[in-house]
């Protein structure tokens, strides 16, 4: 049987056009396979796939066949038990055409795609996991066949896996400047969740919502600050700072922490500032714990006049100390005491001289300068700011509400 028969018999039958090789001097049919093989193509055509297999196992039980007989009928299995959806016989005939010399190197690669697809149509997910991590270390990286492998985890519940699989595109997406896949960003939130990692899924939704705006991902996100335990006490604060622009604070209790936490941060301007926005929404001052807000009022307004009072003392000993913690807390104090020039130089200084946390000390001088005012300044330091620690998470909220 000819050569140019058998590309046309496997042209027709196959599900993605696999091309025959080159022919080699004694590559020939002989009639037994030949006659079997007609039949299955026949068969295949009119969608008869029970019929179209058993002419392929006729020819494949002819004694004495050649190579190239056993890579012919094992195309036409491919192909019939690809159309017919039987992954198993598939796989396997794909198996037997990757390891034969005759398959060309692109030809290889398509099947390997075609395994791990067929078996991820067949909701076999644990095969199409294991078929395109094969295809990806062989071929290398290809979008479409990582969030199919991402999905093949999630869809079995292996949400180690798909967080494993999925934050390394997304760091590698977002590092080139472009936006990820919204599905895929949903994987990753919704498996850390799963997997009660706050950090990464506080880092998906901070995407999310910058990418893909809806209210219902400010909500998420909000909720995995709130419960993120990794979340080291110098950020609490900001964590209420955040979640009070975006119009989630609505309760005294809240308030009332807030300044409290100001307050033991040696900011009482700042604790001012915030028990004032819980008064203007009518949240303190009400019922029976209005008289205990006062009090609370009363000593954070004593203690601004304290701290004025001793902040150009409190600068000069920053000044005197190795580290620029204290300066950089001084600095701040000056903006909220509405000399902003003065504060945020010696917040800049601070960080030149060296904090405890880089990324924390510029999400706060980023807080200084857009209270200061000067918008452009606070987008561009709040856009420096790294770090795993929550930081970059509530720096990227306050770019998007700047923005």
């Amino acid at each position: 049987m000819t050569m140019r028969f058998v590309r046309g018999l496997l042209c027709s039958a196959t599900v993605f056009s696999l091309a025959v090789p080159a022919a080699y001097a004694a590559d020939t049919l002989g009639q037994p396979v030949g006659a079997a093989l007609q039949q299955a193509q026949s068969a295949l055509a009119a969608h008869n796939y029970a019929k179209a297999l058993a002419a392929v196992n006729e020819a494949d039980s002819v004694a004495g066949k050649s190579a190239y007989e056993d890579y012919t009928i094992a195309q036409m299995r491919a192909a019939v038990a690809s159309q017919a959806g039987d992954v198993a016989q598939a796989t396997a005939a794909y198996e037997k055409l990757i390891a034969s010399p005759r398959t060309p190197r692109n030809l290889k690669n398509q099947m390997l795609m075609s395994e791990g697809t067929m078996a991820y149509n067949a909701k076999d997910y644990p095969k199409a996991a294991l078929a395109i991590q094969r295809y990806l270390k062989d071929v290398g990286p290809n979008p479409q066949m990582e969030t199919l492998l991402a999905q093949s985890y999630y869809l079995q519940k292996d949400y180690a896996g798909t967080v494993r699989v999925l934050t390394p595109i997304i760091a590698r997406t977002v590092k080139a400047g472009q936006k990820p896949v919204e599905s895929q960003l949903q994987m990753l939130a919704a498996s850390a969740t799963a997997l009660k990692d706050s950090t990464t899924a506080t880092h998906a939704y901070v995407l999310l919502a910058s990418d893909y705006p809806k209210k219902e991902y400010w909500a998420l996100l909000l909720h995995e600050l709130v419960v993120n335990t990794k979340i080291p006490p110098a950020l609490q604060l900001d964590v209420y700072r955040i979640r009070l622009a975006a119009g989630d604070i609505s309760t005294a209790r809240d308030f009332m922490e807030m300044t409290e936490i100001a307050m033991q941060g040696h900011m009482p301007q700042l604790a001012l500032d915030l028990m004032d926005q819980g008064y203007k929404q009518g949240v303190l001052g009400q019922g029976a714990e209005a008289p205990r807000q006062a009090r609370l009022k009363a000593l954070v307004e004593k203690t601004i006049v304290a701290k004025k009072a001793s902040i150009a003392e409190d600068e000069k000993a920053a000044l005197a100390q190795t580290s620029g913690n204290a300066l950089l807390n001084v600095g701040y104090n000056y903006v909220t005491f509405g000399q902003a020039d003065k504060g945020l130089a010696l917040m800049e200084q601070a960080i030149t001289k060296g904090v405890t946390d880089p990324n924390i000390a510029r999400l706060h001088l980023g807080l200084a300068q857009m209270q200061a005012g000067n918008k452009a300044a606070a987008l561009q330091t709040l856009k420096s700011v790294a770090g795993d620690n929550g930081a970059y998470d509530i720096a990227q909220l306050w770019v998007l509400k700047l923005g």
